[in-house]
């Protein structure tokens, strides 16, 4: 019965790992290294550990009063980077709130908490 429940463990435990790892995960973007400036227009890199099926994403500015804003996005110059085109922002604090959908269909959903300076 023992090894029954450990054998049962260890499957669900790779199943679990098959799941993870066929979504797309960010694994760097640009809000670490470099502010957002008031009143200047911006973009934001997002870099996936996949590649990116962009025309079914969406990518959304999220302000305060929980408004949200389609935000413009292209493909990078390299594969899994998306470049996020950001308006003119007063200072404050934001997020981009993203659906991705990663090359092999799995959708992945995420949100980046940054402020504008």
């Amino acid at each position: 019965m023992n090894k029954l429940i450990q054998s049962i463990v260890l499957l669900l435990n790779f199943i679990q790992s098959e799941q993870l790892s066929a979504h797309a995960v960010v694994t760097d973007y640009s809000l670490k290294k470099t502010a957002i400036y008031a009143n200047k227009s911006d973009k934001i890199e997002l870099t996936f550990n996949s590649k990116i099926e962009l025309g079914l994403s969406q990518i959304y500015l999220v302000s305060k009063g929980d408004k949200q804003e389609l935000l413009k996005a292209e493909n990078g110059s390299k594969q899994g980077q998306i470049i996020v085109y950001v308006p003119p922002l007063q200072s404050g604090e934001y997020a981009i709130k993203f659906k991705i959908f990663a090359a092999d269909g799995h959708l992945t959903e995420d949100v980046i908490h940054f402020s504008v300076v």
